[in-house]
């Protein structure tokens, strides 16, 4: 593995450039845990394949899978493996092929098994860890190709708006497993710790969201990278993306409650803060509705629209920022309805996230987040 200085956690330290730094070949490994993917896995490894910077290894873990995932990914030239009895999802398949074949890679490129990569990424991948020897993580832009839809386009409009906030912070709080390159220097770092099999724990339901934390405390730099996009898969219907929410905010609420406020987390609780704002506002809206039309309110006052007309700005705006979009999604972003049921819903499973995370800590019986997520999508 190259050795590079650790980071040295100070901003005003200057980032070398990479003309500075050695732009020696890393070996950059990807791990693929697939758990019943038959449907994309293909074209994840295509994809992986089409690089035009070839991976120096590909390794498909077959997770506990029921379908055709594994024979059709034996098919590609990758190394395939499957888990046998693994208890713990995810991290204990991607725990499994770290150990066994990414432990002396350079960098370890993360993929899920519905995700697809531009191919730029590796290349790119390497250059930026090249140039900035603080970089402890690189995520790719995540989107949805164009389809049919207005759940897709909903899900397309978030993901956008989440991928420039984070641009424009020149960080993130979440490299997603999903699409994501880690320094394994870095990973070996948070392996220190000594509490976990592997890099990635079996104590959250979000790993993601839990390496990204141990990484920036360890003064790892983590980003969302400028010039690489990944595609996957939108939640086909309501329960789907209902389950996969409430996994995400469940398991980010769990985990900032071990974290603590600290000077890493506030943006995170700032952002629980705002969600909590949001809930409480629409239900002032609803309480004040009924009031009002219980007691015969009626006129038009124009400083109404106010609102709507900012919501309606702002939204088209960030519209505009949408990958592959077309006029279909400044439509929807125009119209206040459709968002505002979008909104409804996000409201809905914060809220949901939340009372069962505090529920579970009165009745010390933890739900099962992954299984919610797995019975939302098969149904």
């Amino acid at each position: 593995m190259t050795s590079l200085t650790p980071p040295s956690g100070d901003p005003t330290v200057d980032v070398p450039s990479a003309s500075v730094v050695e732009q020696s070949r890393l070996r950059m490994v990807a791990l693929v845990p697939a758990h019943d993917e038959a449907v994309g896995i293909g074209a994840t490894i295509e994809a992986l394949l089409a690089q035009t910077r070839p991976l120096d290894a590909i390794i498909v873990i077959g997770d506990n899978c029921t379908d055709d995932t594994v024979a059709i990914a034996s098919r590609y030239p990758v190394t395939v493996i499957e888990t046998a009895g693994n208890q713990h999802r995810k991290s204990g398949a991607l725990n499994l092929a770290w150990r066994r074949f990414a432990a002396d890679a350079d960098i370890v490129v993360t993929v899920d098994a519905d995700t697809e990569l531009d191919a730029n990424a590796v290349a790119d991948w390497e250059a930026e860890f090249q140039a900035d020897p603080s970089l402890g993580g690189s995520t790719a832009k995540f989107t949805m190709r164009p389809g049919k839809g207005m759940l897709l386009r909903w899900q397309r409009f978030e993901f956008a708006t989440s991928v420039d906030v984070a641009l424009r912070r020149g960080s993130t709080s979440v490299l997603a497993g999903a699409g994501a390159a880690l320094r394994n220097e870095a990973l070996g770092a948070v392996m220190e710790r000594g509490d976990r099999e592997g890099p990635w724990t079996y104590a959250s339901t979000v790993e993601d969201f839990e390496l990204t934390h141990r990484l920036r405390e360890l003064g790892w730099a983590c980003r969302t990278s400028p010039t690489i996009r990944a595609f996957t898969d939108p939640m086909p219907s309501v329960s789907a993306l209902w389950g996969q929410r409430l996994k995400w905010s469940s398991g980010t609420a769990e985990d900032l409650m071990s974290f603590g406020l600290t000077r890493l987390t506030f943006l995170a609780w700032s952002q629980q803060a705002a969600g909590a704002l949001a809930v409480l506002t629409r239900i002032l809206w609803v309480l004040v509705t009924i009031w009002a039309f219980m007691l015969g309110a009626g006129g038009f006052n124009p400083l109404w629209l106010l609102l709507p007309a900012i919501t309606i700005t702002l939204s088209v705006k960030r519209a505009l920022r949408i990958p592959y979009r077309d006029w279909r999604d400044i439509v929807l972003a125009a119209l206040v309805v459709p968002q505002e049921v979008y909104s409804w819903l996000q409201v809905g499973w914060f809220a949901s996230s939340w009372w069962r995370v505090l529920a579970a800590r009165v009745t010390r019986r933890r739900p099962d987040y992954w299984a919610v997520q797995y019975r939302a999508e098969r149904g």
